[in-house]
């Protein structure tokens, strides 16, 4: 099982420790050593995306990420950025002290470009995307030396603290890739529980399509582009849930950003639509016309919005996930007051926040609405037992105090959300009725205040509950998983993508544990990587924390970035990645599978004891491998074959009289899917059936001393 982090205290003592690790955890990413050369007075250019700041001219900067900027004080710069990922970013110049010189403004259209003119002086210390400011963050040199220096740490201990004192080394697991292109960036993975073998994969670009049995089907089942409008910042599909009774109904539900309609006012950006469809009676295809809309909620930024949606696996209505509305910070327009008055030195604006209202709209929340009802004018009904029915608040919140839970699932029975953060922490809660998660007080367990600068360098006191006259003082309830977007010099993560409880009993090191993943982190050759974590849950406190080692990658991480996770019937667990999330096909599913460590200690088991000449050696084992058939006489080993799209295939093999020459007397091959279909030409053929056998009629021998 999965090493603990200790403290002398408990909880309390580990949040403190993460509180002073990230106030000095400096420079976020990886930050490189290259340098501009102050005497070419070239043109800096760089590519900005959430990963880091890409390092592109003069050559010395070139494929580094989060270049060290070496400047002439008095000399003119042009500093030129080209937006790589269509997320909001800008760029700001930063003193020491974390004070903007100067800045540009949001932009998130992909592949635009925006310019900064500035005169190098001695005061500048670093340059930051704002929205971003933790992983796309690099050093300023003016005259030849830093203007800052990261602050050092300890763990509480005396030692300094690293960043495996909050994410330790985990188990090792392998990836089988199932599907490697056609969607663009796959965002939700829906199975229904009447059809083993077959999965729902949404693409952000509008479509959803059907891995059924061998491979990814070409025609989607079913397609809302035209719906969708047009794609920018964290807009798209972004949800997808089949009903509880799926497979008598055919009704399937869609998250997705559509242009404003009415009632939404004209400077919003766009509306979320929640919407039903049925599905053709094969399940292969769905009717695009079919759909009725079950909820419409203005947006006014086109971040934050969310889009999870999951069924209650006891209660059967729909769980929906809002973020706050975007725009950084939880302010600004489509923003309304909330309880928690901030004033900058007693005299500043009183700033206000979506998550922490529950009255003016649906935003910042987790909502539960009964989608087989209809209440008056609404498209559904509201649960009687609904947190806020006969009180001061409207009806669907069934949580609040969120900021963007992205992704979100059920596990034991047990709502999970991860919800992204803004400048210092990612977190997972354990969302249950009426609870009130902090945001836009508190970031993780931590306390916010609101701005750039403020973000970086929150306050040590905040409110741990709301006023007494609000719903009678509830309290800030801390997520479960929480941990620092960098510790040091040393990325940790971006964006908690939300996971699952792992339940399956082939991986024994990571069963009981909640796996989740983390959106991206700049690899070695600065190309994007996903992080894939595992938390062993505790009665109390945080979920310490390991990061699980892929076994078949280069970088020991799951390439592109991480989307989201998914799990089949079996409660085995995927991961959905992307490497460029708004064109191409380049997205993947990759199954979470035992390491071939495993896999050969199983198969070195089966081989061991095997039943020859009527003697009974032991009984049939079961093996799940990855990328090799191996097992033995009476043997059922199921193989997937890594990198693949073709599925797993099983071969059952029995022994009579094993001769000398290890050959079988009686052998029997299909080839099978991953999730038990048959196929008929992606298995081993005779031969390597044969083989196997041939290798247990070998351990038996050498068992029974005749070799």
């Amino acid at each position: 099982m999965l090493s603990k982090l200790r403290t002398s205290d408990g909880g309390s003592s580990r949040r403190q420790f993460l509180r002073t690790t990230v106030a000095a955890a400096g420079v976020a990413g990886a930050a490189s050593l290259g340098r501009v050369s102050a005497q070419s007075r070239e043109t800096i250019r760089l590519g900005g995306e959430i990963g880091g700041w890409q390092g592109r001219a003069p050559d010395s900067i070139a494929g580094e990420t989060n270049p060290t900027l070496s400047l002439d004080p008095g000399t003119d710069y042009r500093l030129v950025w080209e937006n790589l990922d269509g997320q909001g970013h800008n760029v700001a110049l930063l003193d020491a002290d974390g004070n903007v010189l100067q800045r540009t403004d949001i932009m998130s259209e992909e592949g635009a470009t925006q310019t900064l003119e500035f005169t190098a002086s001695e005061g500048m210390a670093e340059y930051v995307c704002e929205p971003h400011i933790t992983s796309m963050r690099g050093t300023i040199e003016v005259g030849g030396g830093s203007s800052t220096q990261a602050p050092t740490t300890d763990s509480g201990d005396g030692e300094e603290a690293t960043a495996a004192s909050v994410v330790s080394e985990g188990p090792t697991v392998r990836i089988d890739t199932i599907v490697d292109g056609g969607p663009t960036a796959p965002l939700d993975f829906e199975v229904p529980t009447n059809r083993d073998g077959r999965y729902y994969i949404t693409d952000r670009l509008g479509q959803v399509y059907v891995y059924d049995g061998g491979g990814l089907r070409d025609e989607p089942f079913v397609d809302v582009s035209d719906q969708l409008t047009e794609i920018s910042g964290e807009m798209g599909l972004l949800g997808m849930a089949l009903h509880p009774n799926y497979g008598e109904n055919r009704k399937f539900y869609l998250r997705y950003s559509a242009p404003r309609r009415e009632g939404t006012p004209e400077e919003f950006d766009h509306t979320e639509v929640l919407s039903e469809f049925t599905a053709n009676d094969d399940g292969l295809t769905a009717d695009p016309d079919s759909e009725r809309t079950i909820l419409e909620i203005p947006s006014p930024y086109d971040t934050h919005n969310s889009g999870a949606i999951a069924f209650g696996p006891d209660d059967g209505y729909l769980y929906v996930g809002m973020g706050d509305g975007g725009g950084g910070f939880d302010v600004g327009l489509g923003h309304v007051a909330d309880w928690y008055e901030r004033f900058d030195g007693g005299e500043g604006p009183d700033v206000s926040g979506n998550g922490q209202d529950v009255t003016e709209n649906l935003l910042g929340s987790i909502l539960r609405i009964d989608v087989d009802t209809q209440e008056g004018e609404k498209a559904y009904g509201i649960p009687d037992d609904n947190p806020l029915v006969g009180q001061e608040g409207l009806n669907e919140h069934f949580a609040w105090g969120f900021r963007n839970p992205w992704r979100m699932g059920f596990s034991n029975g047990d709502l999970y959300a991860a919800d992204v953060g803004q400048s210092l922490y990612e977190e997972v809660n354990h969302v249950q009725k009426g609870n009130n998660y902090g945001w836009n007080v508190r970031e993780g367990t931590s306390c916010f205040e609101p701005g750039p600068e403020e973000s970086r360098n929150p306050p040590d006191s905040c409110p741990t509950h709301t006023p007494d006259d609000v719903r009678g003082g509830e309290p800030l309830v801390d997520p479960v998983i929480e941990y620092p977007h960098s510790v040091n010099d040393d990325s940790i993560g971006v964006a908690a993508v939300g996971g699952y409880l792992y339940t399956n009993d082939a991986i024994p090191a990571v069963q009981g544990t909640f796996v989740l993943g983390d959106y991206r982190l700049p690899g070695a050759d600065s190309s994007p990587t996903g992080r894939l974590m595992a938390a062993t849950p505790t009665e109390e406190g945080q979920w310490p924390l390991a990061e699980l080692r892929i076994e078949n990658t280069d970088s020991h991480r799951l390439p592109g970035s991480i989307l989201t996770l998914g799990r089949d019937n079996a409660n085995r667990l995927y991961v959905l990645t992307t490497a460029e999330p708004a064109e191409g096909e380049t997205g993947a599913v990759h199954r979470i599978v035992p390491p071939e460590s495993a896999n050969r200690a199983n198969a070195n088991a089966s081989a061991a004891n095997t039943t020859v000449g009527g003697t009974n050696v032991s009984d049939s084992t079961t093996v799940e491998t990855t990328g090799t058939n191996t097992g033995a006489a009476t043997t059922s080993a199921e193989t997937t074959g890594a990198g693949t799209s073709t599925g797993a295939t099983s071969a059952a093999a029995e022994t009579g009289t094993a001769s000398g020459s290890g050959s079988a007397a009686d052998a029997n091959a299909s080839g099978a899917g991953t999730d038990g279909e048959t196929t008929s030409t992606n298995g081993p053929g005779f031969g390597v059936v044969a083989g196997v056998a041939g290798l247990a009629a070998v351990a038996a021998r050498r068992l029974l001393g005749d070799d």
